[in-house]
């Protein structure tokens, strides 16, 4: 395999991996998969990260993943069960 190919999947892997925090997230179904509206909120993190404010968004922003990672790793180490039973399903 050339290297080319090898920069290409890795570089497919990439986008497959930023695409699927965007479905982790929730925003593809909270704007109904609208592309314009989840270009127009990823630009503007873009603007904010830019600004002043834009450590002070950097670093709540990196909380907040970093804790939604670390439920997401919590919650795949609970057996299924107890998973729904603290979710309030049976």
């Amino acid at each position: 395999m050339g290297s080319w190919q090898v920069e290409r999947r890795r570089r497919t892997r990439h986008l497959i991996e930023l695409g699927g925090l965007v479905v982790k997230a929730g925003i593809v179904d909270l704007t109904g998969d609208n592309r314009a509206t989840i270009l127009g909120a990823l630009i503007w993190m873009a603007e904010k990260l830019r600004s002043e404010q834009g450590e002070h968004a950097w670093q709540l922003w990196a909380e907040k993943g970093e804790q939604a990672f670390a439920t997401e790793r919590k919650e795949q180490k609970t057996p299924t069960g107890v998973q729904e039973l603290r979710h309030g399903r049976t």
